[in-house]
């Protein structure tokens, strides 16, 4: 089957371990005749100022979901739940000395340092009726509607672009990729990606990091996917 587009989260599936963008992976994605998705748990400008530097032309998922862009000088389809989750993140704080990064800029969740017992603020938020996920992407620990995803905001950007969910291959390493990976037509995980996401992928590359990401597109090309 050929694909008609790609996403691929950014952190740990075109960088480097260290985060440093992988120039092959970089490369890889400039040369693809197919839009390119950036899906990441970081905010839009992160994502916006990812894809200009590689040469891509603006397509982003950022805030795992919650907000999706279809060029540079377009408006945000942004969703409205953060209002849940600065609920969930007043009453965690009074259990936690929680420290939020990027507050100024996020616009539907609320990221976190990852300095906190995760499991134990599960189980405190569980005893309330909180409507949102807590998840620790190994970058940062979100606070998220449990209405959004990279799935959802795969389905809103397809959307966008006249496409289908199906239509596309989706990359990438960790848990708040699985849903994603789930959703395309075909789902790669690379090799330093969590369990979930590897369950959830169709294929799994034998390079990590962002020279998994580069082995992905080799392999859809030799399959004639892309």
């Amino acid at each position: 089957m050929k694909f008609k587009a790609i996403v691929l989260d950014i952190d740990g599936t075109i960088t480097h371990k260290d985060r440093r963008l992988n120039l092959r992976a970089a490369e890889a994605l400039h040369a693809l005749d197919i839009p390119v998705v950036l899906a990441t748990g970081n905010i839009s400008c992160y994502a916006m100022a990812a894809a200009k530097l590689i040469g891509l032309g603006g397509y982003v998922i950022a805030e795992n979901g919650g907000l999706v862009l279809t060029g540079y000088d377009k408006l945000p389809l942004v969703s409205n739940h953060i209002e849940e989750c600065e609920k969930a993140f007043t009453f965690l704080s009074k259990h936690y000395n929680l420290t939020k990064l990027d507050p100024e800029y996020r616009k539907t969740e609320i990221a976190l340092s990852r300095d906190f017992d995760l499991e134990k603020a599960r189980e405190i938020l569980k005893s309330q009726d909180f409507e949102v996920d807590i998840i620790d992407t190994k970058y940062a620990i979100h606070i998220k509607s449990n209405e959004i995803n990279k799935s959802t905001g795969l389905k809103n950007i397809a959307k966008l672009m006249g496409l289908n969910p199906a239509d596309f291959v989706a990359v990438g390493d960790s848990v708040n990729d699985a849903e994603m990976i789930r959703s395309a037509g075909f789902g790669i995980a690379v090799a330093n990606g969590d369990a979930e996401a590897k369950n959830a992928a169709d294929h799994v590359t034998k390079a990590s990091y962002g020279d998994g990401a580069v082995e992905a597109i080799e392999y859809l090309r030799s399959k004639g996917c892309i």
